[in-house]
């Protein structure tokens, strides 16, 4: 039997949230690693993360860092991803990139391991992550589209603060204490955009992720759109989608309504869910067991319940989609496609 090949592996953006989600399952998983170089702004350049009980000193990510580095995992904004990127390219390394800089890039594969893992050899050097949102959607989506076919989706998400970084969680948390103490309530992060209006999260929802675009959509929900026709491979999709961000720290959740092409039954569509790869089903209305942020924080999987014929349209399905939005939203996935480069290559 011949020896496992190791790689060089580095992590960008390796002290943000996604970062040290990564950094975590690297480690959780064994990935096969013979060297480990963590990255990071100059900022942060100068922390200790201890990776295997080994202290790793975080460096700042230049075009240089990527020097014999093979599978490289982006997460520290999409400026820094087209920054740096193709200097990690040039350099020989495969990117997985976790930002919105190259998803909808035609050259360059968007993928969700259980939904198109076959489009990782299509890369180019960079393999694009999908949106947080999206990946749990089309993960409980796709043994859908394979049995019966999909004509439209209409999906409403409740996001977690987190999916806005530590600074947003720092704030709800905030904003709660200054809320329950009769105080007046300051907002500052959200929504993250273009416009200096902020508004308060704690005790609240806000509908909107990302700036607005022209059409009135968020961008956000304009991922949501695109990034589905593209996963699925299928522009006749119809889709569309309101974000709104909740004050939840880990989770985000879907409230998902789908027109399937073909009829079904409902038993049928739990069952294959149920063996769906990556799936967990919770559906029991007579013990009220449903998915809920709070179980599904921590966990990889994407948990899928309420299911239920829609009232008006014979072949319309509801379903309530729940997942943790750092790990199968972000590392997880991230780390999923890290592990199926390594196995091609051993």
């Amino acid at each position: 039997m011949s020896e496992q090949k190791l790689f060089n592996v580095a992590v960008v953006g390796a002290t943000g949230a996604v970062g040290e989600q990564i950094i975590g399952l690297l480690e959780k998983r064994d990935f096969p690693i013979n060297q480990l170089k963590l990255l990071s702004s100059a900022r942060s350049a100068g922390n200790k993360i201890l990776f295997k009980g080994r202290e790793l000193t975080v460096e700042e990510a230049t075009p240089e860092s990527f020097e014999g580095v093979e599978i490289a995992l982006f997460s520290a904004g999409g400026d820094v991803s087209k920054a740096l990127a193709p200097h990690a390219v040039e350099r020989g390394a495969v990117c997985i990139d976790n930002t919105n800089a190259y998803r909808m890039d035609p050259e360059t594969p968007l993928v969700v391991p259980e939904v198109n893992i076959d489009k990782v050899s299509e890369h180019k050097g960079i393999i694009a992550n999908p949106n947080c949102s999206t990946i749990q959607m089309v993960a409980a989506l796709k043994p859908l589209y394979d049995r019966y076919g999909i004509s439209r989706i209409i999906v409403s998400t409740y996001q977690a603060v987190s999916g806005a970084g530590s600074k947003a969680i720092d704030e709800m948390l905030r904003q709660t204490r200054e809320a329950l103490e009769g105080n007046d309530v300051k907002p500052d992060i959200l929504p993250v955009g273009s416009l200096p209006v902020k508004h308060q999260i704690a005790f609240n929802a806000i509908p909107q992720i990302d700036k607005f675009q022209d059409n009135g959509y968020t961008l956000e929900e304009m991922k949501m759109v695109r990034e589905t026709k593209k996963i699925m491979g299928d522009d006749a999709i119809d889709v569309t989608a309101t974000c709104v961000r909740v004050p939840v720290v880990y989770g985000h959740s879907e409230s998902v309504y789908v027109e399937l092409k073909n009829d079904y039954e409902l038993e049928d569509v739990r069952k294959l869910l149920s063996d769906a790869p990556g799936i967990v089903v919770v559906d029991d209305m007579d013990a009220q067991q449903y998915p809920l942020a709070t179980d599904a924080a921590g966990k990889p999987d994407v948990f899928v319940g309420r299911l239920r014929r829609d009232l008006g349209a014979p072949r319309g399905l509801n379903l309530w989609i729940v997942s943790d939005n750092l790990l199968k939203g972000a590392a997880w996935n991230a780390v999923q496609i890290a592990e199926y480069i390594a196995i091609e290559q051993n």
